[in-house]
């Protein structure tokens, strides 16, 4: 992953000058929205998704059944991947706000010392203790229903205090990466990786794919296998449904949009892989997936 965050999906928040934060407090089965990066900071809790994987940068972790991570790098990528993960009863909270929240010199005053260190450590990703969780859990838990904007905020502000005061949470990326393996095969993935994730919404060849990694088609399709697990084609089909999942859920676009949006050429056929992949239709899994977001 190193040296290609510039790659990476960036996600767009709908956070206007205006807003102090998004929170996004939903219940949902699996997670879906590809490896990714975003400027404004973030603030992830994750409840009964024992058997997920979470990668920040260069750490790769598999969450228990309570997971608080804070993440403030512009360019760090992260993901939740389902991986192991079998409940269908996941509670996931995501807390969007700009570096701008502080206004002015406010975060250099002495009452704020530990909240800008732990904003200096998340640019690296900070996963939190479970006495941390808990200490917070009650804000948290009623942050998204909290009416009154001014004490919504007022509220956030103690979270993020209080978390700064933990004294066990933990710095989980590498500051450059070094954990990452720099071969020549690593980095013949990488460069294809690259190119998927800028191109998924366009036809791919496996011919441009081998050329971009200087092997034949049949070698770089058994390389390809061997490297990452998966298939080509079922690596492309995970990008695009990932992408696809998080419009069904985050627009009103309607699913042949979605579906020429993200990739597919074909109506039917999009149907019919997503209902393969998610046992239920982008009908099914757009009404199904209960979400409720607020914006302070």
């Amino acid at each position: 992953m190193n040296n290609k965050s510039h790659h990476i999906i960036t996600e767009i928040t709908p956070l206007s000058d205006k807003d102090c934060f998004y929170i996004a407090d939903r219940i949902k089965s699996e997670f879906t929205y590809p490896i990714h990066s975003h400027s404004e900071f973030e603030l992830n809790y994750v409840e009964n998704a024992k058997g997920v994987r979470r990668i920040i940068g260069d750490s790769v972790e598999v969450i228990g059944d309570y997971d608080l991570t804070l993440v403030a790098g512009e360019k760090l990528e992260h993901v939740w991947e389902q991986y192991q993960c079998t409940s269908r009863n996941i509670r996931e909270i995501t807390i969007q706000f700009s570096s701008e929240l502080f206004f002015g010199n406010l975060l250099n005053k002495n009452q704020f010392d530990s909240i800008r260190k732990m904003f200096e450590n998340a640019k690296q990703g900070v996963s939190f203790p479970m006495e941390a969780i808990m200490k917070i859990y009650p804000q948290l838990d009623t942050l998204a229903s909290e009416t009154n904007g001014f004490y919504a905020v007022i509220k956030f502000m103690t979270i993020l205090y209080e978390l700064s005061m933990s004294d066990n949470s933990r710095i989980l990326s590498s500051s450059s990466f070094a954990n990452i393996d720099d071969s020549s095969d690593s980095r013949r993935i990488s460069k294809v990786h690259d190119y998927i994730n800028i191109h998924f919404k366009e036809p791919i060849r496996l011919e441009d794919l081998a050329s971009i990694a200087g092997m034949s088609s049949v070698s770089f399709s058994r390389f390809f296998k061997l490297r990452t697990g998966k298939t080509i084609t079922d690596y492309l089909i995970e990008i695009r449904l990932g992408y696809a999942s998080r419009l069904l859920v985050d627009t009103t676009n309607s699913i042949s949009e979605i579906c020429y949006e993200c990739g597919f050429n074909n109506l039917s056929n999009f149907n019919r892989i997503f209902k393969k992949k998610k046992d239920c239709s982008p009908k099914e899994f757009r009404e199904n997936y209960r979400k409720t977001k607020q914006i302070i």
